[in-house]
């Protein structure tokens, strides 16, 4: 018998030169088989699953890191608003070519944040495309058995409460396309670098994740926008809200850019990319998950009230007049 060793195809050679690094979780079993083993230690799997794509989620020339860092971000973001702890991602990578350059910066961004964020590669794949880059990812986390958070179990007299600041990634966005933002900001290099820095690399508030399992009756994240995704959590619970929109929290950016008459509150609200989380917590539940959430460095900001009803959320201005939002979020179709 003839010993024979296969050639390796440019996909595995790819796989193990940038990815395999990554891959530290036994689990994952080196990326040599076809699947991956994601123990369940006695807690519910939670299972989320977000794409990016080049022209719609990301710029052409937006640094690999970021695109990568922003690929598993956008799933964590998903994780901490159910009260999940990140347990391991799989990831499906469609390229139109195999640079050196971009691989090495986007597998260096993927593994810090792998590591900073406790969250493995687990495995995934890679394609070819003719089209634009995309990166799919799917994430995993855990939970205490029967203790995830859903959208809907929102009720009449709950706090609506939301952590970070709202807006800034569409007025990051509006700054690399050359828009409006960037004209009135052209002097002022910190406030752009925030902005456009909010928009590339979103920041999933995990170390919230026991919080929201503790305290909110209802959660979500803000990705396509807070109004339309109040209104989706609203729907979910049966229920409405009323909003105060001059309590929504914004960076100084955004309320100086909104006081100048810049932009309007509906840039604001329907932009999307925020990734931040929005939950119901019961009244007698807020100065816990106040008290809980400063402990943990996450910034939370109670915005309004669960109402009955099943209209849409109302936003009422500084007068308590209702603000009439032309759209309410991002779509994509």
């Amino acid at each position: 018998m003839t010993d024979r060793k296969e050639t390796p195809s440019g996909e595995d050679s790819l796989i193990s030169r940038y990815f395999r690094p990554l891959a530290t979780d036994p689990g994952a079993f080196n990326l040599d088989d076809d699947a991956a083993v994601l123990k369940a230690l006695g807690e519910d799997i939670v299972v989320t699953t977000d794409a990016i794509v080049e022209g719609v989620h990301f710029l052409p020339d937006d640094p690999p890191d970021t695109v990568a860092r922003k690929a598993l971000r956008v799933n964590l973001s998903d994780l901490a608003a159910k009260g999940a702890s990140p347990a391991g991602f799989v990831l499906t990578l469609a390229l139109r070519s195999a640079e050196d350059a971009w691989l090495t910066a986007f597998a260096r961004g993927l593994g810090e944040d792998a590591g900073l964020f406790r969250c493995p590669l687990l495995g995934g794949d890679t394609v070819s495309t003719p089209g634009p880059l995309m990166i799919s990812i799917t994430a995993f986390g855990r939970v205490p058995a029967g203790k995830m958070v859903y959208r809907t179990g929102a009720k009449p007299g709950d706090r609506v409460v939301v952590t970070g600041t709202i807006g800034d990634a569409a007025l990051g966005l509006d700054i690399l396309r050359g828009g409006a933002v960037a004209a009135v900001l052209a002097d002022d290099a910190a406030a752009k670098a925030m902005l456009v820095g909010r928009y590339r690399i979103p920041q999933p508030r995990t170390a919230l994740a026991q919080a929201v399992r503790d305290h909110a009756g209802a959660a979500m994240d803000v990705s396509d926008g807070l109004a339309g995704d109040l209104a989706k959590l609203c729907a979910a619970s049966g229920v409405s809200a009323v909003i105060d929109a001059p309590g929504i929290p914004l960076s100084a950016a955004a309320a100086a850019l909104l006081a100048g008459g810049s932009v309007g509150i509906e840039a604001i609200v329907a932009g999307g990319d925020d990734y931040e989380v929005l939950c119901a917590v019961p009244e007698n539940r807020l100065a816990a998950f106040a008290q809980a959430a400063d402990a943990a460095g996450v910034a939370v900001t109670s915005i309004g009230a669960v109402v009955a009803g099943v209209s849409a959320p109302k936003f009422l201005d500084a007068q308590g007049s209702e603000i009439g939002l032309k759209r309410l979020s991002y779509s994509h179709f």
